[in-house]
């Protein structure tokens, strides 16, 4: 799914272009000679992660629309656990990485950006992605957001799985009972769609919880489940009042950036509109995306303790030094995705498959 892929390399750099004018000293330093840029980066250029949100939501509904198609039952546990699984073992490797990082350059970099060195407990509860939880400082930057996806994934699972329970025994070749279980599904789900974007996304409080993203995570389930349906435009449609419907009550840019990127998803999907969007580029950065965000912190870190040591005051330099940052993250990312996320991944889960 080029779309996919474009989508997620574009958001990508943009999360790791907004952690450069978030975190500073060079952006500091650079601010002078691009005010704009860098402000709008670091006002706006987190609201990528909605991007983010929305796709999960969307592959997840693709996922799960498989069981509904062969009437096997979810497995609810094994699923969270494969989820828990391919999230933690790229995103743990990479917390070690950013603890090295930042000890090492902790006494040369003085900034508010530099992580205090962990204690056991603080490691722990980043480790089951529990740190939000339990008020852990994060160790790296966005890490929060592994823990939200593997919430939001889990509640997307249970709704499915009590779908099912509520439609009863299905044989996949059943039309009647498909169309029972797709009603459960799709109402349960809408339920707790409208609760997250008419109450808990309006909630700060709610930030460290799934409750406060399942809106947008929604919208990228229900784009995709459209594709299915006998009218899938009227979906659509309705998805899209669902959508505008919240913005009046209180206009949040950020759903409004959720509700596009669904309406785009759906769209694109119904049309067949892909061979367009087949580039090289934007499908290796769509490839490597989660491994970018995850290493990202700490090569600009370093970047940042470097230039801070030898060129403190010139703008020029500094901001040469941000695209440098973010060329050797998207570098750091390709080699984190080849020997971690990719070939790593697959031995753990193997190993771990052997040992059942």
């Amino acid at each position: 799914m080029p779309l996919v892929d474009a989508l997620k390399g574009v958001a990508c750099v943009l999360i790791v272009s907004h952690h450069l004018a978030f975190y500073g000293p060079m952006s500091d330093v650079a601010l002078s000679l691009a005010p704009s840029l860098i402000s709008w980066l670091y006002d706006y250029g987190r609201l990528a992660v909605q991007v983010f949100l929305v796709m999960a939501g969307f592959l997840t509904a693709a996922q799960l629309s498989r069981f509904a198609r062969s009437g096997q039952c979810v497995p609810l546990l094994s699923l969270v656990w494969q989820r828990y699984l391919r999230l933690a073992i790229p995103y743990v490797s990479a917390l070690l990485v950013a603890i090295v990082v930042a000890a090492l350059i902790r006494p040369w970099l003085h900034h508010e950006s530099v992580p205090s060195a962990p204690d056991f407990w603080r490691v722990t509860s980043h480790v089951f992605m529990l740190h939000n939880w339990v008020g852990h400082e994060a160790l790296s930057a966005g890490v929060w957001y592994v823990a939200i996806d593997l919430q939001l994934y889990s509640l997307a699972v249970l709704l499915f799985w009590i779908g099912q329970k509520l439609a009863g025994p299905m044989d996949p070749h059943d039309v009647v009972a498909r169309s029972r279980l797709t009603a459960w599904v799709v109402s349960l789900t809408s339920m707790l769609m409208l609760a997250s974007l008419l109450f808990f996304n309006r909630d700060a409080g709610f930030d460290i919880t799934g409750l406060y993203f399942f809106g947008s995570y929604a919208l990228g389930m229900m784009a995709r489940w459209a594709s299915g349906r006998r009218h899938p435009w009227l979906w659509l449609a309705a998805l899209a009042a669902v959508g505008g419907l919240a913005l009046m009550l209180e206009f949040r840019i950020r759903i409004a950036i959720a509700l596009a990127t669904s309406m785009v998803l759906g769209v694109v999907l119904l049309r067949g509109s892909w061979h367009w969007l087949h580039h090289g580029l934007l499908a290796w950065l769509g490839r490597i995306s989660y491994s970018v965000f995850l290493i990202h912190f700490p090569v600009c870190l370093v970047f940042n303790a470097a230039w801070h040591h030898w060129f403190p005051t010139q703008p020029w330099v500094n901001i040469l030094g941000m695209g440098l940052a973010l060329t050797a993250s998207l570098a750091c990312g390709h080699l984190f995705w080849v020997l971690v996320e990719n070939r790593g991944s697959a031995k753990v889960m193997g190993a771990l498959a052997a040992l059942r």
